[in-house]
This record gives C-alpha cells, sequence and structure tokens, in this order.
C-alpha cells in the first residue's frame, strides 16, 4: 500500500521527474509551472539590459540531482571535494549553473569540514561558485565569492576579471577600472582586460570628467612574486584568456567622432606631450593611449606614443605606432625616423634603411637621419 501523501499509479516505465521522486513512481498530475516558465520547454532568463545585473534567484536552494539507480547497485553520489568539483565542472559545461554552483558549495563545505590547509584549491572553488553567479546574473554574490578568493590567493586573475565583470554590470566602473587594472600589472597580453580598461576608461570621463584618475581607488601594486606564479601555471591558463594584444576596439576604429571627441583628445594629447617632458613615459602612454580613444585620426597622437615606446624598448608596438601614424599622414618624418629606430634596434636593417631613404626624400637635409642611415648601412655591408 502506497504512503497517503503519494498520488499516482505504479509503472514499469522509469520516472520522468528527477529529485526526490522514487524511481518507477509515475506521477499521475505534475504541479503547474512555476510563473515564467513554459511546460515542455527549458527556462531561459530573460536578456539583461546592457550595464544591468538581473536579480538574484530567490526561490531558495536548488536540490542537487540524484543519480537513477539501475538495475545493479546504485553509483556512488559525489562526495569528495574532487569527485564534487568535476560534477560542477560538467555542470557548468552544460549550462546547469545553479546546480554547479550548489556542487561547488557543497565541495567547500566537505573542504572546510576536513579542517585540512588547501588554500588553493579553497579559493578555485569560489572563483568557479563566482563564475555560476555571473552566468546566473547574481553580481553582488559573485563580488563576494570572487574577494573571498581573493583573500585566499592575492593576486589571482580569474577571480579578478569576475569581479571586475560584476563590478561593470553594476555600473561601479571605478572597482571595475582597479580590477582590470591589476590583471594587467600580472599580463598586459589579457584581451578581455584590455578592452575593459578602454570600455571603463570611456565610462568614467564621461560620468567623471578629464580628472577622473584622481577619483579612483587605489591601484595594489602586483608583487613579482603573483607575476611569476601566474607565469609559471600551464599554458592552458593563459590560453583561457585569450592571449593577444588588442588595440583600439573596431567600434573605436569605426566610429565617427565628435567635436566634442576631437577636443577631449586635443586635451588628452596634450597632457601625454607634458608627461614626456618629465619623463613619464609610462602615464604618457596612458594619456596617449586615452586621446585615441575618443578620436584615433590624429597622426601625431600615434607617433608620440611610438616616441614613448622607444624609450621603454618596447619596439614592436613602436612600429606598430608609427605605422599607424603613416597611414594617416604619410609624410610625418618622426613616424619614419622613429620607426627605423625601431627596425634598426630589431636588427631589421632592410627595413629602418627603407624608412631613413623615404624621410630624406622628404627632408634632404635632416642630420640626424643622415647620420642614422650611415649606422644602418654599416650594418647592411
Amino acid at each position: 500500500m502506497l504512503p497517503p501523501r503519494v498520488q499516482g499509479s505504479l509503472s514499469s516505465k522509469p520516472s520522468t521527474r528527477r529529485g526526490r521522486d522514487a524511481p518507477g513512481l509515475q506521477v499521475s498530475q505534475a504541479p503547474p509551472p512555476r510563473r515564467g516558465f513554459a511546460v515542455g520547454r527549458r527556462y531561459s532568463p530573460p536578456a539583461l539590459a546592457p550595464g544591468r545585473c538581473a536579480a538574484p534567484h530567490r526561490g531558495g536552494r536548488k536540490e542537487l540531482p540524484t543519480r537513477r539507480p539501475g538495475h545493479g547497485m546504485a553509483p556512488k553520489f559525489p562526495d569528495s571535494v574532487e569527485e564534487l568539483r568535476a560534477a560542477g565542472n560538467e555542470s557548468f559545461r552544460n549550462g546547469q549553473y545553479a546546480e554547479a554552483s550548489a556542487l561547488y558549495g557543497r565541495a567547500l563545505r566537505v573542504l572546510q569540514a576536513q579542517g585540512s590547509s588547501d588554500p588553493e584549491e579553497e579559493s578555485v572553488l569560489y572563483s568557479n561558485r563566482a563564475a555560476c553567479h555571473l552566468k546566473d546574473g547574481n553580481c553582488r554574490d559573485c563580488i563576494k565569492d570572487c574577494t573571498s578568493a581573493l583573500a585566499l590567493v592575492p593576486f589571482s586573475i580569474k577571480p579578478l576579471l569576475r569581479r571586475a565583470s560584476a563590478y561593470e554590470a553594476l555600473e561601479k566602473y571605478p572597482m571595475a577600472y582597479v580590477d582590470y587594472k591589476t590583471v594587467l600589472q600580472i599580463d598586459d597580453n589579457v584581451t578581455s582586460a584590455v578592452e575593459g580598461i578602454n570600455r571603463m576608461t570611456r565610462a568614467l570621463m564621461d560620468s567623471l570628467g578629464p580628472e577622473w584618475r584622481l577619483k579612483l581607488p587605489s591601484i595594489p601594486l602586483v608583487p613579482v612574486s603573483a607575476q611569476k606564479r601566474w607565469n609559471s601555471l600551464p599554458s592552458e591558463n593563459h590560453k583561457e584568456m585569450a592571449k593577444s594584444k588588442s588595440k583600439e576596439t573596431t567600434a573605436t576604429t569605426n566610429r565617427v567622432p565628435s567635436a566634442g571627441d576631437v577636443e577631449k583628445a586635443r586635451v588628452l594629447k596634450e597632457e601625454g606631450n607634458e608627461l614626456v617632458k618629465k619623463g613619464n613615459h609610462k602615464k604618457a602612454i596612458e594619456k596617449y593611449s586615452e586621446s585615441l580613444l575618443c578620436s584615433n585620426l590624429e597622426s601625431a597622437t600615434y607617433s608620440n606614443r611610438a616616441l614613448c615606446y622607444l624609450v621603454l624598448k618596447q619596439y614592436t608596438e613602436a612600429v606598430k605606432d608609427c605605422t599607424e601614424a603613416l597611414k594617416l599622414d604619410g609624410k610625418n618624418v618622426k613616424a619614419f625616423y622613429r620607426r627605423a629606430q625601431a627596425h634598426k634596434a630589431l636588427k631589421d636593417y632592410k627595413s629602418s634603411f627603407a624608412d631613413i631613404s623615404n624621410l630624406l626624400q622628404i627632408e634632404p637635409r635632416n642630420g640626424p637621419a643622415q647620420k642614422l642611415r650611415q649606422e644602418v648601412k654599416q650594418n647592411l655591408h
């Protein structure tokens, strides 16, 4: 005889419901669908408005799925930290973010109950659960978990990026800027951080004005040990960060700047020039980059930034900026000269000689260019 609270009839077919339903019991009437769900269809959360974060789910903790037993012994439910983390990773890959979050949470409780000190593992679990919160639009819990992960292992790139994304979604742009900037101190090739800095720079300039940098929280100085730890990680970790240098975004490249943008660009370029005079080439690069975000139609801004790259011995970047400058102004003498210097430093003497020759066609009596041509000519033979 069935217990009084169970309604339905026995069937030889396995149950189509999961959770706490007993196997082999066919439920005669499904409960009414929750509001916002369509019967027979998987729920998809509504699209978020740009810059907005969905409210966290208030329906209580989701039950962990139970495994459906077969004809023999029931399979063992994951109970070790490693098994729970692996199950959480699988659920995350399948788009089951609430389920993955619950599995990571259970793994954290198991790890903490063991009393063993494993900050790396605990930090990864917090960071993974933060990724689930971010996918579900629960930005505040994402920030909380990322902060816990970073307290255990400071300057970890993934929780920094996830927290930056959550801050950005909540329109807390200064906090997002700080996290993106911290990531770039660890590895300046992380594309998502470069693009994030570009977005935050524009947002902060629009909201706080030209003195926005003075209103930022302090940016932590990343110790060399954190950079070495990141560089020693397996290459898969670096590939996940989509390692490639990002220049001004396509949107900026294709956008026609307004008169206001052009004026902002001019002011920022002048600030960069003042920093160059003071010998602060790193800060000058930041100013020139901000200027180019407002308007990338000024050849001199590219060639000025190239000068900074030359001083800092970043010769490849100097070549790129000079090339951009010459696309805008084919007679930019400084761009030809600085690109020739960069090619010479890279031991590309043929390209260096070609640039000097082009420069001397424009200014035949340019003394520094004549001297550089002689130096390059000696290396060609």
